[in-house]
């Protein structure tokens, strides 16, 4: 058995106990005291008596971290309207409440014509304020790049444990004018980029990655296209401007996956909880 993990309970080990549960194997032995000692003549009643069957071993429980990776639109129209302000103090209630379960992060920024991650997915939560801080705004929006470089991301993380639990978060306007081809930069590709972009995004909800979309369209023209990505995701969506920050950490919180892929009603669990006889 593994030692790793949090002790949460005991049970009776099949075959030998290779992580004894000394307080369980103790209590399991105790009511047999008396009878024990009094079947052994001339010996000394103080000993503690101890047989085959009361031995117990732990239960440990591991608790798999989920990794929370941000691509964050870096692009001019974040910056011009000091929409970055808001989304990286967003990001920062984030941090902390990762900080808090041990999940790890990870941050991707997309602008001009080209996505960078920035950092890779770590434990330190400190060194994502720093990157997120010092992160660079202005140029266009190449979407499809930030959600084809988070593809990559989530992937080779789930190749290296396949444990791991990803959660998407985009913080983006949707307004893609950037397709993949990196020297299609002209207005004119708006359209072609943001079909695109919808075709990336409609790869999380195949792969079963969970995603909150947080919309940072200002002004009184709104195209809602960052809906559009949310719906090709299967993502939850949350206006930005409706936000306070402990919503969004609440709405992640909500969205963060399960290592379950199987989803089961309440009546369903019950049903199990029962029949393994664990109530």
């Amino acid at each position: 058995g593994s030692s790793i993990g949090r002790y949460v309970r005991a049970k009776v080990p099949e075959g030998r106990a290779t992580d004894l549960a000394l307080d369980a194997t103790l209590r399991a032995a105790a009511p047999h005291q008396q009878r024990r000692r009094s079947s052994l003549e001339g010996e000394p009643q103080t000993q503690f008596l101890i047989e085959p069957w009361d031995i117990r071993e732990k239960v440990r429980e591991t608790q798999t971290g989920s990794l929370i990776l941000f691509v964050v639109d870096a692009s001019g129209s974040m910056g011009a309207q000091s929409r970055m302000v808001a989304v990286k103090g967003a990001i920062l209630s984030l941090l902390l409440d990762a900080y808090q379960r041990r999940d790890r992060v990870g941050l991707i920024s997309f602008r001009g014509t080209r996505a960078d991650l920035l950092l890779p997915p770590t434990n330190s939560v400190d060194l994502a304020q720093v990157y997120l801080q010092d992160m660079p705004t202005g140029g266009r929006t190449p979407l499809s790049k930030g959600l084809y470089l988070a593809l990559e991301v989530l992937e080779t993380e789930r190749l290296k444990d396949r444990d791991t639990l990803p959660l998407l978060v985009l913080l983006s306007d949707g307004r893609a004018n950037v397709s993949l081809d990196a020297r299609d930069t002209g207005v004119s590709t708006s359209g072609k980029a943001t079909e695109e972009a919808k075709s990336f995004a409609s790869l999380f909800q195949e792969k079963h990655i969970s995603a909150v979309v947080v919309d940072t369209e200002l002004g009184f023209i709104k195209l809602g296209l960052a809906q559009s990505i949310a719906d090709a995701m299967a993502a939850r969506y949350i206006k930005l401007d409706d936000l306070r920050a402990d919503r969004l950490a609440d709405a992640v919180r909500q969205q963060l996956p399960t290592n379950d892929q199987s989803e089961l009603t309440p009546d369903e669990v019950q049903s199990m909880v029962r029949r393994l006889g664990l109530t």
